[in-house]
């Protein structure tokens, strides 16, 4: 009968609740608990077309764009990005990034696997050998909003975000539907399956527990609590209501940007999709109560033609979401408990290729951060004058991790058992980054 109501009722989500471990952070009755956004930059954008111009540099260098002054005095970003510009005094950068040097040569499916896990990729690097943040996330804390789940990615698992061996319970739990779509926007495995209704689902839960109480202290229950955490979201209907895009105004979307999705000039790259609407989602999740979104902001691997590319959709499309990403979530009193995470698994050659684009480059890359007690207008670190290595305050991937874990209250001394019995630290390497704060 277990297995019948599972099967009938539509409860996908009971794998996923059934492990979660109790909170080890305490939440003060009242305040907003901690969360983070992480805008998943993937394929590495270039911090010298950005956030970290080099207009002394050569030609080769510097590249086509010029700097444009922020509203923060001494501080310069790339002229497509004139809107993150006027808001600098919200938002702030690390420009001495980089991974570490004993981590190899590190390309995108490395450069994911440590920069969502701290530890380095096994022999295939887009499975995890390590749990993603989000994973540790889910299983340290219990939600504001115990109907919501902790971890979600928009709208799919990118390498590097999974469980590894913390177990399938705290995968991240997807959205598969994507907002960038041109359709209605519909979450599977939510809600009650066609010809079940809330009256049957309730008969079937009350001969459920008749029958626990029948057999009680025999070995087992028909039902445990992460069904009864499924049950909830079935019927309370708040995951419908944190997931139902179509509550969002005309005006909202419009503001993070409408146009449809694009192609970048290089052909070896595939299409960017309107991620404005995914962070649109993100901000509407953070708000009901989601611990970390991860949002999947794809495609800055520009090799070929990445002036063209940048300036005809991904930087001024970029400008136009981010900026209304933090606006709206501290007009909505959001940010000082939303941390936002903007990156990449590497950044860019300082040498401008023969194609006119930029290659991969794990030595030096910019992290753009802002909320959750981060101070607007702060520039952590520097760049040499090449934008090619740290030249002062360097940090490492880690720390931005460290920074995170911090924010939500994750124990990163917590040591968990792989397959083999062997202890992990959630991170065994990095500090946070005060310098932000």
């Amino acid at each position: 009968m277990q297995a019948g109501l599972l099967g009938t009722a539509g409860l996908c989500l009971a794998d996923l609740l059934r492990l979660e471990a109790r909170a080890s952070a305490k939440i003060v009755r009242g305040a907003r608990a901690p969360s983070v956004i992480i805008l998943w930059m993937r394929g590495g954008p270039s911090q010298l077309d950005m956030w970290d111009p080099k207009p002394d540099a050569p030609a080769e260098i510097r590249g086509l764009f010029q700097p444009i002054q922020t509203k923060v005095p001494g501080v310069y970003l790339s002229e497509l990005l004139p809107k993150s510009a006027a808001i600098m005094d919200r938002w702030s950068l690390v420009r001495s990034a980089a991974h570490r040097t004993q981590d190899g040569n590190v390309g995108h499916s490395d450069g994911d696997q440590i920069c969502f896990t701290g530890y380095v990729a096994g022999r295939d690097p887009d499975q995890n050998i390590m749990p993603s943040c989000g994973s540790h996330v889910a299983k340290q804390l219990q939600q504001r909003d115990p109907s919501l789940p902790a971890y979600v990615m928009i709208p799919r698992q990118v390498p590097g975000t999974g469980a590894a061996w913390l177990g399938k319970a705290f995968q991240p739990f997807e959205t598969v539907a994507d907002p960038a779509d041109n359709r209605p926007f519909v979450i599977p495995n939510l809600g009650l399956v066609q010809g079940v209704s809330e009256a049957l689902l309730k008969d079937r839960v009350q001969l459920l527990h008749a029958l626990d109480k029948y057999h009680a202290g025999e070995a087992g229950q028909l039902i445990d609590k992460h069904q009864a955490s499924a049950l909830n979201i079935l019927t309370s209907r708040r995951a419908l209501d944190a997931f139902d895009f179509d509550r969002e105004s005309a005006a909202t979307k419009d503001r993070y940007g409408l146009e449809p999705g694009f192609e970048p000039h290089d052909p070896q790259r595939c299409g960017a999709p309107n991620w404005a609407q995914r962070m649109l989602l993100a901000r509407r999740l953070v708000e009901a109560g989601v611990r970390l979104v991860t949002v999947d902001v794809r495609w800055w691997d520009f090799h070929k033609q990445a002036f063209d590319s940048q300036r005809r959709g991904f930087l001024p499309r970029w400008d136009q979401a981010y900026t209304a990403l933090i606006e709206d979530l501290d007009e909505r009193g959001l940010l000082d408990s939303t941390m936002v995470v903007a990156w990449g698994e590497i950044g860019r050659t300082p040498i401008i290729n023969k194609d006119a684009g930029r290659d991969h480059w794990p030595y030096v890359m910019s992290v753009a951060m802002a909320g959750g007690g981060i101070k607007g207008g702060r520039v952590v670190g520097s760049s040499d004058r090449k934008g090619s290595a740290p030249a002062d305050n360097p940090k490492i991937v880690h720390d931005v991790l460290a920074t995170m874990y911090r924010h939500l209250g994750i124990d990163i001394n917590q040591n968990n058992l792989d397959y083999n019995g062997r202890p992990h630290a959630v991170l065994s390497d990095g500090s946070p980054i005060d310098e932000l704060f």
